[in-house]
């Protein structure tokens, strides 16, 4: 593994996904599955992410795209949540599972839109114990 290729992408992977999510995902991997953790975050978070043309945003909006048409429901969970990190908005999300939808079939969007309404439904839950936890 490339230190600096890895370090970039777990840095990614923690700002995105969040940083409990990530040790627990290498916590979790034991010593069977903690190379390919690090393989992981290097080439997906790293060599992927890591790159400059595409802002996170715009990736996270991708990855909704792909994950949801391969129907990785755990991984769109995950997504849809970090796409929310990155500042996107629910109607992009919205607009992206038509999209999704129209192009990868109505059973992939029937999914990929409930899961996307659980995550929603959870992350404003938070967003509000948030706000209201400071005063």
């Amino acid at each position: 593994m490339s230190d600096n290729g890895f370090e970039r992408g777990l840095q990614i992977r923690k700002d995105v996904v969040g940083e409990e999510y990530v040790e627990r995902s290498f916590a979790n991997a034991g010593d069977f599955g903690r190379e390919f953790q690090e393989l992981v975050t290097e080439f997906c978070w790293g060599a992927s992410w890591g790159r400059t043309a595409l802002n996170r945003r715009d990736r996270s909006l991708l990855n909704l795209a792909i994950i949801g048409t391969l129907g990785r429901t755990a991984e769109f969970r995950l997504h849809t949540r970090g796409a929310l990190r990155n500042g996107v908005t629910v109607e992009e999300i919205k607009d992206t599972l038509i999209h999704l939808s129209v192009y990868a079939g109505i059973p992939a969007g029937v999914e990929a839109f409930r899961i996307a309404g659980e995550v929603l439904t959870e992350f404003e839950a938070e967003q509000g114990q948030d706000s209201s936890s400071g005063s």
